[in-house]
């Protein structure tokens, strides 16, 4: 089974958006982990609420409240990374290391330490049909630096 196809006919009737249509075909940009300092504000803009609220005698329970949202609006704020290396250049500075010529790639994006850098995980294969070499590159998304060593290994061919 090759994943859920829904006919073109059955699609459009059904209005399903472009986004969940398996037949679109075209470019997808993964959205910057920067949006996180949205959310960072809002922490922050309820955190000084809370924290008017308790000054006023409202309740004590607001202070823990107001620590609490301004603890997650810092968090939120330190998490944001830009998203500085998009799919594309890290598709292209992985191909540029890799010991073979590349042939199929994929790229995901992962997110690694407290903070949740993000780094792009790069998976080539050689040019060959079928592949007989695939390899790991790891790519951190803000400076540029590969991550690790690259990860190279043989594959098993079909008899």
């Amino acid at each position: 089974m090759e994943g859920i196809r829904i006919p073109a006919e059955v699609a459009r009737e059904a209005g399903v958006p472009d986004d969940l249509d398996s037949g679109q075909l075209g470019p997808y940009r993964f959205p910057s982990p920067s949006r996180r300092r949205i959310g960072a504000r809002i922490y922050l803009a309820a955190g000084l609420l809370a924290v008017f609220g308790a000054l006023a005698n409202l309740g004590a329970g607001l202070w823990v409240v107001a620590i609490g949202l301004l603890a997650l609006a810092y968090v939120h704020y330190r998490t944001a990374w830009p998203l500085v290396i998009g799919q594309e250049r890290a598709l292209d500075m992985a191909a540029a290391v890799a010991p073979f010529p590349v042939g199929h790639a994929s790229a995901a994006i992962g997110f690694v330490g407290g903070r949740s850098r993000p780094v792009w995980n790069l998976i080539l294969y050689s040019a060959e049909d079928p592949p007989l070499t695939r390899a790991l590159v790891r790519i951190d998304a803000v400076s540029g630096h590969r991550v690790d060593e690259v990860y190279t290994e043989q594959l098993e061919q079909p008899d």
